[in-house]
């Protein structure tokens, strides 16, 4: 049993490498802005219409919004017959979404191989990787929780100079068919690598702890229980409101950019590249730290930090580079911060053992400030003709987060 436990604890960080390296290939979904513009030509061009970067928004939005659907169901598979399947069928899905994508004549086609298919592929695989890796890690929830978020996060650092690359030398089309071959490979040798953690795991050297004095660990809860907890609806508007600000800004960064600073369109792609590699730095700074302080007090802290982060964007103006810099900066480590600490939060709080389907509904929060972020920011411009006000109001839901936490706390010391 003891030679058992001792070449899990060391095959996991081969699991931890593969689940990062899927995560990478589906994180291309951050640079849909890469693909969008020469689509957009392409398609205009074959229809005879004038189809713009502003009508493949809708191709963007599908792709992100349908994702906590095959979180919740492909949770369900891996609880059931294991973390192979599931990853390997959204790969699938995700490589083949990318590869119709190219052969697509129209906004709606794109839309269900992109979107649709591609964005059930990549909710599959994402929730599978992140669970797999914190069952096998529960002496490092919050680090491994940061470093596979990380991995997909960073793919808006690494790809993008990629695709375009390839874009100007083979077209969009094949761009699109290339792209989603290489991953639908990757994707696929990488799960074979991946197998269940057995239950009762424990890693070599490390003593579960206890819940309280009384000497009994947390109880594993299923999604039913979950949701007959309070703590589960504190926990989800935290995360909703933890990630607004990042959703919000994310979406129209380079324009924010452009408007309020007044950058050229390369700076403002540089400033895309900061605000990414910012998120993905927070989310193995705040994963880490969790593990050392705590989950709720670096989602406190980070909902500060974002305040201030919100109210220096707010305080932009023509040529104030510096000032936005920062503010983009804080904002991205914050939400990252959210990204990495969430799925180790969410088994400490309702167990490892259904944390794949748990998190998947968990993630709905995500999924609402991924609608209401950048739909507000929308709004708040083409009423006020300005970003600012904006800033304002994620400033607003980072001040509820600080509530939000106060509450969970509250609500902890009654179940003592």
């Amino acid at each position: 049993m003891r030679e058992q436990q001792k070449n899990i604890s060391k095959r996991r960080w081969l699991v931890l490498l593969f689940a990062c390296l899927t995560n990478l290939c589906l994180g291309s979904v951050y640079a849909w802005s890469v693909f969008a513009a020469p689509m957009a030509e392409y398609l205009g061009t074959i229809t005879g219409t004038g189809i713009t970067t502003a009508d493949l928004a809708i191709v963007y939005t599908v792709a992100n919004s349908v994702g906590p659907i095959t979180m919740i169901s492909g949770g369900w598979i891996n609880d059931r017959f294991g973390p192979k399947k599931v990853i390997l069928t959204g790969g699938v899905m995700f490589g083949c979404g990318m590869i119709l994508a190219g052969l697509s004549t129209s906004v709606g086609m794109l839309m269900v191989t992109y979107g649709l298919l591609g964005g059930l592929g990549l909710g599959m695989a994402y929730g599978c990787t992140i669970s797999c890796c914190v069952k096998f890690f529960p002496d490092k929830r919050g680090l491994i929780g940061g470093l596979t978020t990380a991995a997909y996060g960073f793919s808006s650092v690494l790809l993008p100079p990629m695709i375009n690359l390839l874009v100007e030398k083979v077209q969009v089309k094949m761009a699109f068919i290339l792209v989603g071959i290489t991953f639908l490979v990757i994707i696929s040798v990488s799960s074979l690598f991946m197998f269940s953690c057995p239950d009762g795991f424990v890693p070599e050297g490390w003593k579960a702890p206890e819940k309280q004095a009384g000497g009994q660990k947390e109880k594993d809860k299923d999604w039913k229980e979950m949701l007959k907890s309070p703590i589960f609806y504190l926990m989800i508007l935290l995360l909703m409101s933890g990630a607004f600000s990042g959703m919000m800004i994310i979406s129209q960064a380079s324009a924010v950019g452009m408007e309020m600073i007044g950058l050229s369109v390369a700076a403002a792609g540089i400033a895309v590249s900061v605000l990414a590699l910012f998120n993905s730095f927070g989310r193995i700074l705040a994963g880490f730290l969790s593990d050392k302080i705590g989950r709720v007090q670096t989602l406190t802290l980070a909902c500060f930090l974002s305040v201030g982060g919100n109210v220096l964007l707010y305080l932009c103006g023509k040529g104030d580079l510096i000032l936005f810099y920062i503010g983009i900066s804080i904002v991205g480590i914050c939400f990252g911060a959210f990204m990495g600490v969430f799925p180790g939060f969410t088994a400490d709080q309702f167990g490892a053992a259904h944390n794949s389907v748990n998190y998947g509904i968990m993630f709905i929060g995500f999924a609402m400030a991924g609608y209401f972020g950048p739909t507000i920011m929308k709004n708040v411009y083409y009423k006020n003709g300005s970003y600012t006000q904006a800033f304002l109001i994620a400033a607003g839901l980072s001040v509820a987060g600080i509530i939000l936490t106060v509450l969970y706390r509250m609500c902890k010391k009654r179940e003592k």
